[in-house]
């Protein structure tokens, strides 16, 4: 149902730019990105990774992309610089290059994630990661990082596979399911 398919590509000499489409409508994505990230966000992205309790994206701007470990550490990933349901969501990007909280605003940098309608009830999301000049000499080796296999690409990928999961449930519970195979 997803393809699941998300590889980077590099916007010019400071960005990179994933996408891939999910077999959902444009709100439904949205808020399953926003209300399931706990859910889909890969452990191994996390600070907490096995121990995290918690995972919560606030919706509005000024709000926080914040985890949460058992021990009941708080650690603010990002901060919500623009929140247009169901479009749009900017996030400045508070995890530095070794993976630690970088709380400087300038020295953090820019995702840009986009909920495009497509035709069928999917939806495009495209994701910018911009700004890794403000990281410093590392920038450039964060910018390959999260454009491998096992950065942006792997967070979309995870993603999609929850959309498929969560409409495959819905599909059940509703019976559709059932009736579409009689």
């Amino acid at each position: 149902m997803a393809s699941g398919d998300s590889a980077a590509t590099f916007e010019g000499a400071d960005a990179l730019h994933c996408d891939l489409v999910v077999p959902l409508s444009r709100d439904r994505a949205f808020a399953l990105f926003r209300h399931d990230i706990y859910h889909w966000w890969p452990r191994n992205l996390t600070w907490c990774g096995e121990a995290l309790e918690h995972l919560f994206l606030e919706g509005r701007k000024g709000g926080m992309f914040w985890e949460r470990g058992s021990d009941g550490l708080r650690l603010d990933c990002a901060r919500v610089m623009r929140w247009l349901p169901p479009e749009r969501i900017v996030l400045r990007w508070h995890i530095g290059p070794a993976r630690v909280p970088e709380p400087d605003a300038a020295k953090a940098s820019e995702v840009d994630i986009q909920f495009t309608a497509g035709g069928e009830g999917n939806t495009r999301i495209g994701l910018v990661h911009r700004g890794f000049a403000s990281h410093g000499d590392a920038g450039w080796e964060y910018r390959s990082s999260m454009g491998s296999a096992l950065g942006w690409p792997h967070v979309l990928k995870c993603f999609a596979e929850h959309c498929e999961i969560s409409e495959n449930l819905r599909k059940f519970h509703s019976g559709t399911s059932h009736a579409e195979s009689a």
